[in-house]
């Protein structure tokens, strides 16, 4: 049998017709499983790289279909977003334009690949059919005090004159055009995410079928901490500077105090001081350097001291109060206490400034660790006053106390986790519901206004401000409220506003009255199976739990969490690095698919390695999965031209081998796609397969319906992998139906009994030979077998046992 691309094109046209991939969700007579690969970024064609997760997620869908579900697996297209802007500005093209030809190759890159998706479902957010809704879901937020607008930093590139997110930024510069970036305050929209904080943290004990590892990088990315917030007086002054600390019981090692550059009482401390302009300078120094550079451990820490003095509440001295460019507003109070003897950053600090060090904390009560090292962990309390001696633990209780009954600190909770900044003063994004009146401020657009539409006849000048700004048609408005002129919002909405709520739409793609149909997304979510890159484990998957629980606390949907079982599968990389096409490392699928068929590029992406761990992409590794559909294809002709028949008679040893090869391969199959997607494992047992069929058909005699059983069984267990090959050896062994349309195949544990096994031969405890035995035999029968070997014989000569030790179905030992 030949395959080719032609055999690809047959099917993909059956599969349409017979509509096998759509799905009805008012059917309940299966049960259902909602199977949903996170939706791409159409920015441009795909490469070899991007096609491992489809292809995982058409191999899962194609699997449960043939398990008997009632299979959803949708697509749409995460489209809007800066790329396409960019191009807008590059090429003088309209966003849409460029996004909706990247969306037709894309798809039409998908549909080569044999990925089956009901395409009747699809989405695309850049429609105002979707991005109306989007606005809704922030119009609902704003209602219940969970969006606000507030004065903020952000990213600055002077040379694109554009604002960046953090991800954009790469060293401090702008990852397009490499300059450095700067930070620049903006009124800013924000979704109030921390309010969800706690139960972020709480609701991953409900995600059991999620990556450990994912679930990590959100309890660090949340970053809840118990400690104890302690005021610290200034010096000659009424005022007083709140610290937040974990540890309280270093507290008598505070040698310092450290502001962030935006810290409300720096005005004060410096208002008289001599070095009022080198300390402006050092903060316009600071704030340009990017959040995201300032998290790097090795960044160059620096400060500048205020001239003022705080006063530590336990020990009662006199401690410098400094402004260092680690310190971040963003956590706490944005005013940290020091204790260089047990903070590497603060001891680096300590040590390039020549601030005091004293230990306060031993590892134990015989050992010191200063000056060599920073010891940062917990131990015995020394230096402490009253509290010397202590456990760190027991410290920090006693410690906490007398700071709440001193009235002079108090235990509290903080998080790392920020709210949301979702302005973007960008064109291409859903624009923000807001209006602004002078006689009545803030007014959120009326929901039966929705959606603002985005206006199509804009100018993409990089002037720094949105390209809505200078749209007169788009910002003149009414005020809902008085009917004067008003103005509309100019910024749009961060893209993951679009993304987190997109697997709900997908449920009533095209029901204009709702954004959901409550009742069918009740029934299909949570989603049964997410597959998608571990580089979206934080944003994409925090904020689209954060929407879900906050539409659950709207009544509108019953479960607390989106996505039951996460996958994230490892990317496949080129001489080392992750494709791209700078590094010219980009492997093409369409030459692969032309030359080989897509059932080989599938087949060798799922057999390339653990599909949850990163993969070289190796041309020899693609010929190999080539030559083994050859051979697996080859057994169909040879069973065309077959005629050995003897129906009837007693299996012989060859046959029975061939069927308990058979159904044990299709129970490894199953248990490898029932659990944590070992493809390449459950490839590897099929090819066993296929070997034992040629050592059957070599070496004995196969009666033809054994033969078919075993050419039927390879290809049932390859549909989920190569699904064009399967679907015609399928339709040439005589079925009328997909293959997709039949059953996965049931294993017999019958058949799996081991009838003969092989056991070893031992004389006084040393191995001598190996035996094969009847599994049926009994101890007598062992014993004779055993002593009517030849070598058995030659050993022992006239000796008689003195005793025979059989270890059922492993091993005798003769002891002489």
């Amino acid at each position: 049998m030949e395959y080719s691309k032609a055999t690809d094109l047959k099917w993909h046209a059956f599969w349409k017709n017979e509509r096998l991939f759509n799905v009805d969700i008012k059917d309940t007579s299966k049960p259902k499983y909602y199977c949903l690969v996170m939706f791409p970024y159409p920015s441009s064609e795909l490469h070899v790289g991007h096609a491992r997760n489809y292809i995982i997620g058409d191999a899962v869908s194609r699997y449960k279909i043939m398990r008997g579900y009632n299979v959803l697996s949708p697509m749409g297209w995460d489209a809007f977003g800066l790329p396409a802007e960019n191009q807008a500005i590059k090429h003088k093209i309209h966003p849409q334009t460029w996004t909706l030809k990247n969306i037709e190759r894309i798809k039409e890159q998908l549909n080569s690949w044999g990925i089956g998706y009901d395409w009747d479902r699809e989405i695309t957010t850049c429609f105002p059919q979707y991005y109306k809704w989007t606005q809704w879901i922030f119009l609902k937020l704003y209602q219940k005090g969970l969006a606000y607008r507030k004065e903020a930093f952000a990213n600055w590139c002077p040379s694109c004159k554009t604002v960046l997110a953090n991800e954009q930024v790469v060293d401090g510069a702008c990852e397009r055009c490499s300059t450095k970036v700067e930070q620049k305050k903006l009124k800013q929209w924000f979704l109030k995410i921390t309010s969800y904080a706690d139960r972020l943290l709480e609701d991953l004990s409900l995600l059991k079928d999620w990556p450990e590892k994912v679930k990590i990088m959100q309890i660090n990315w949340i970053g809840k901490s118990e400690g104890v917030e302690i005021d610290f007086p200034i010096e000659n002054s009424n005022e007083k500077i709140r610290c937040f600390t974990t540890r309280i019981d270093t507290i008598f090692g505070a040698t310092f105090l450290a502001l962030s550059w935006e810290h409300q009482v720096i005005k004060e401390l410096v208002k008289d001081s001599i070095n009022k302009n080198q300390i402006e300078e050092f903060i316009n120094k600071v704030k340009n350097q990017p959040l995201s550079a300032r998290l790097v451990e090795n960044f160059e820490k620096e400060g500048i001291f205020t001239g003022k003095f705080a006063i530590n509440p336990l020990s009662g001295k006199k401690i410098p109060i400094w402004i260092a460019n680690y310190i971040l507003t963003e956590y706490g109070t944005g005013a940290i206490m020091c204790v260089p003897a047990h903070d590497k950053r603060d001891f680096e600090f300590a040590k390039k400034y020549n601030l005091e060090i004293i230990e306060v904390i031993k590892p134990s009560q015989h050992t010191t660790t200063l000056p060599i090292a920073v010891f940062e962990g917990e131990g015995i309390l020394v230096n402490s006053g009253n509290f010397s001696g202590l456990t760190s633990r027991d410290a920090k209780e006693k410690i906490a106390f007398y700071l709440e009954e001193a009235n002079i600190g108090r235990r509290a909770v903080n998080y790392k986790l920020r709210d949301w900044l979702i302005s973007r003063q960008r064109y291409w994004g859903a624009p923000i519901p807001i209006i602004y009146c002078d006689s009545c401020g803030e007014v959120p657009v009326p929901e039966n206004n929705l959606p603002v539409l985005l206006p199509y006849n804009i100018e993409f000048l990089p002037t720094g401000q949105s390209p809505l700004t200078f749209a007169k048609e788009f910002t003149q408005t009414t005020c809902p409220n008085c009917k004067r002129p008003a103005q509309r919002e100019t910024d749009t909405m961060d893209t993951f506003v679009d993304s987190s709520w997109y697997y709900l739409r997908y449920i009533s793609p095209k029901e204009e009255n709702v954004a959901f149909i409550t009742e069918d997304v009740n029934r299909w979510l949570p989603v049964d199976q997410y597959i998608g890159g571990v580089e979206h484990a934080i944003l994409h998957l925090l904020y689209s739990r954060f929407i879900n629980k906050f539409l659950y606390d709207l009544g509108l949907v019953n479960f607390p969490e989106p996505f039951a079982k996460l996958f994230t599968q490892g990317m496949i990389v080129k001489d080392g690095f992750k494709m791209s096409k700078s590094k010219g490392n980009v492997v093409a699928p369409d030459y692969i698919i032309d030359k080989y068929g897509a059932d080989t590029m599938r087949l060798y992406i799922l057999f390339m390695g653990p599909p949850q761990k990163d993969a070289e992409w190796q041309d020899e590794g693609l010929q190999g999965a080539y030559r083994f559909l050859q051979r697996a294809l080859r057994l169909v002709d040879v069973l065309k031209e077959y005629n050995n028949t003897e129906e009837g008679q007693p299996l012989n040893s060859f046959e029975r081998a061939l069927l308990k090869k058979i159904h044990s391969t299709i129970k490894e199959v199953t248990v490898d796609l029932e659990g944590d997607f070992q493809f390449n494992t459950a490839i590897a047992r099929i090819m066993e397969l296929v070997n034992q069929i040629y050592k059957s058909l070599n070496e004995g005699f196969l009666r033809k319906s054994i033969f078919y059983q075993a050419v039927d069984t390879v290809f049932l267990l390859l549909s989920p992998f190569t699904p064009h090959i399967s679907e015609e050896v399928n339709n040439i062994l005589g079925n009328k139906c997909s293959i997709f349309r039949r059953s996965w195949p049931l294993y017999y544990e019958e058949y799996l009994k081991e009838e003969e096994i092989e056991i070893a031969v031992l004389i006084n405890g040393k191995v001598k030979d190996k035996v094969t035995i009847s599994t049926d035999w009994d101890k007598r029968s062992v014993e004779e077998k055993i002593l009517s070997l030849e070598k058995v014989k030659k050993i022992l000569g006239n000796n008689t046992p003195k005793k025979i030790i059989y270890v059922e179905k492993r091993l005798v030992n003769i002891v002489v």
